[in-house]
């Protein structure tokens, strides 16, 4: 699938039409994984180092399109959460899981939103997850934002700067582009893996904070 997307999307970028095309594939990436939508910007970011489509451009419409669909994510996991919280009956895993959940975005939402962003499925799963256990939606959007705005910008400067390297061959250059995208995600996720290794456990730190109150 991924091929034949990249495929048509090569033989827009002369057209105006690659925008739509862009704001809709990043949209739909929000809540539907298997759609392309981190490749197909590097790939506009690569054919903007000859000239067109317009780099800037590229980074705002995928930057709205990235919004629109984790919204579209939130509003899913708003939709469905009276039925998960039916589901899952106090006492029980689910339940249990759901309200660790409520926890980890309480205490650390904003920054697992923008992490999250730049991981294909991980987005999908913390933006549905934000709206069912009803994390307030005031909050969701200026992170959402954020995180939507610094993807785009980033994966269509991988793909302009693997477009300027190799000006003469855009296929190499998105090859090259794709390669940095995978090694830095790798890396990225390496540094959140340790960073969460060495910070107390949430449970944790919601146990501590009554017996600290009551201290004082």
């Amino acid at each position: 699938m991924t091929d034949a997307v990249l495929g048509w999307v090569q033989e827009l970028m002369a057209s105006p039409w690659v925008y739509l095309v862009l704001f809709s594939l990043a949209a739909l990436d929000g809540f539907l994984p298997v759609v392309p939508g981190e490749s197909v910007v590097i790939t506009a970011g690569v054919f903007a180092a000859t000239g067109q489509p317009d780099l800037a451009a590229v980074v705002a419409v995928a930057a709205l399109g990235a919004f629109a669909g984790d919204h579209a994510s939130y509003l899913i996991g708003h939709r469905a959460g009276p039925r998960l919280q039916a589901w899952a009956r106090p006492g029980g895993r689910r339940r249990a899981a759901l309200d660790r959940a409520a926890r980890l975005l309480a205490a650390r939402g904003g920054v697992l939103l923008v992490t999250a962003r730049y991981v294909p499925g991980l987005r999908t799963a913390v933006t549905l997850t934000a709206g069912a256990v009803g994390w307030p939606l005031r909050r969701f959007a200026p992170f959402a934002a954020l995180a939507a705005l610094t993807w785009a910008g980033w994966s269509a400067g991988i793909g302009y700067v693997g477009g300027l390297a190799f000006e003469r061959d855009p296929l190499r250059g998105l090859l090259l582009g794709l390669g940095l995208a995978l090694v830095l995600a790798a890396l990225g996720e390496g540094v959140r893996i340790l960073v969460h290794r060495r910070r107390p456990p949430v449970d944790a730190v919601a146990e501590r904070a009554p017996a600290e109150v009551g201290a004082g």
